[in-house]
């Protein structure tokens, strides 16, 4: 584009050192048009426009003598576009030239879309941004203007776009809902035993656990497909080709056969299994007294003290006069954890000297689990103690209590056989069936006898 005077020289920067006022750092030199004289008018009439003011007339009104047009065209001046980067400066009077080839100055765009575009934007206004511009789309080559690009862009039914679903596929856009109805992984399918909706990726797996998914019987019977989580039922309650073990099997019969046959078979071995039950009624015999064994040796008292709690006294003081030599024995107890087994022994009416008046009282030694090792015979003091109960409140604990040395000379203390001596060593005469009922020694029917074993004289291994 060739600007006119006017234009090009509204308004100018001078360097301060070149500039016609030397006591200024930049000097403006602004154009104000001067209005010509008004013609004669009639009465009436509307003034004419204006004309034109001609260029030289422009020149005269800005140089008004030629050593001034001289000084201000030699002027050394920057490029009006020196902000957006030009370097160009020289004398005004080539500013025009200048200007028709800058390559930061506008020209109109040559697609006559009506914007000023720098030249040295053209190029990339003509390619990429006018909107009259003729461009092809790169999905399917079909040529539109700048706008319509703009339009067509994003729309494009050959642009290969991410499935929507986040399958991970790329599709064209133009055959999305065809891939989203028939090749999406995350489509919903349907299962078509149990009617649950599943993404089709995952409905492979579902298919191996699904509880309604028929299946053959494990067995290979006659019966049809079955739903899986019924299959457990069948084989336990129809198949007729499962193998089942007889019903004493746990006795040790070892027949296994197809359903209708266990009936006959246990028809025909009634004998037999008959037998088999009496031998494992035998074995848990055995097993129940291994048991009872066991649990008895954890219940056993190794502290070296019995607390022995007598329940149902009245009952079992009626019992004791009616049966003549009638004895209660303690549970038995451990000296210590390897000591020697005791066991208390009580007559409730009374024994020998104390029969009929007193109730007599005995210790006697069992055999024990390590009397190998333990010395004999054996010498620890015993006391024996009947508590008065109620009487812990008052700071005390009354009773009776009775104690001795076993001597070493005693057989009663002498290491036992397997079959120790009936009766121990006691009193006979401990406490008085008079002395019982004065004094609170019953109490709820019961009585608390405490046997304990000095454990100041327990014989080291």
């Amino acid at each position: 584009m060739v600007r006119s005077l006017s234009q090009w020289t509204k308004t100018l920067s001078f360097p301060a050192r070149i500039s016609p006022n030397r006591n200024s750092k930049e000097c403006n030199v602004n154009v104000h048009p001067i209005t010509p004289p008004a013609l004669p008018r009639k009465n009436n009439q509307t003034p004419s426009p204006t004309p034109n003011v001609p260029i030289t007339e422009i020149s005269q009104i800005i140089y008004p003598d030629p050593e001034s047009e001289k000084a201000i065209m030699g002027s050394l001046v920057f490029c009006i576009h020196h902000k957006q980067g030009c370097k160009w400066s020289d004398e005004l009077r080539k500013l025009k030239a200048h200007l028709n080839a800058c390559k930061h100055d506008t020209d109109p765009c040559p697609n006559k879309c009506g914007s000023q575009i720098p030249r040295v934007m053209m190029t990339d206004h003509l390619t990429f941004t006018c909107n009259q511009r003729r461009a092809n789309c790169e999905y399917c080559n079909t040529e539109f203007s700048g706008q319509g690009l703009e339009d067509h862009t994003g729309t494009c039914n050959q642009e290969p776009v991410y499935c929507e679903a986040k399958c991970g596929a790329r599709i064209l856009r133009g055959r999305m809902s065809i891939h989203r109805v028939k090749d999406c992984a995350k489509r919903l399918r349907r299962c078509p035993h149990c009617s649950r909706e599943f993404s089709a990726d995952t409905l492979a797996a579902h298919g191996a656990t699904c509880s309604r998914s028929p299946l053959p019987c494990p067995q290979r019977c006659d019966t049809g497909p079955i739903p899986r989580a019924d299959i457990e039922t069948h084989l336990r309650d129809e198949c007729k080709a499962l193998a089942i073990p007889c019903t004493f099997k746990e006795a040790g019969c070892r027949f296994k056969g197809p359903r209708n046959l266990l009936e006959s078979h246990l028809e025909a071995n009634t004998a037999s299994h008959l037998s088999l039950m009496v031998s494992l009624a035998g074995r848990q015999g055995q097993q129940i007294q291994m048991l009872k064994g066991a649990v008895a040796k954890l219940s056993t008292n190794y502290t070296g003290t019995l607390l022995w709690k007598v329940t149902d006294w009245s009952a079992k003081m009626v019992e004791a006069k009616t049966k003549d030599g009638l004895e209660l024995v303690s549970p038995p107890f451990y000296t210590s954890q390897y000591g020697y087994k005791l066991q208390a022994s009580m007559f409730l009416n009374g024994n020998g000297p104390g029969e009929g008046t007193h109730v007599s009282v005995y210790i006697k030694v069992l055999p024990g689990d390590y009397d190998a090792l333990l010395k004999w015979p054996f010498s620890h003091s015993i006391t024996f103690t009947l508590f008065e109960q109620g009487t812990l409140h008052s700071g005390g604990q009354g009773g009776v209590a009775e104690s001795f040395v076993p001597d070493p000379s005693w057989t009663n203390f002498q290491r036992p056989s397997q079959e120790p001596d009936s009766l121990g060593f006691g009193f006979p005469k401990f406490i008085s069936h008079e002395m019982l009922s004065r004094r609170s020694f019953i109490k709820d029917d019961t009585v608390f006898l405490r046997v304990k074993v000095d454990p100041s004289k327990i014989v080291a291994v």
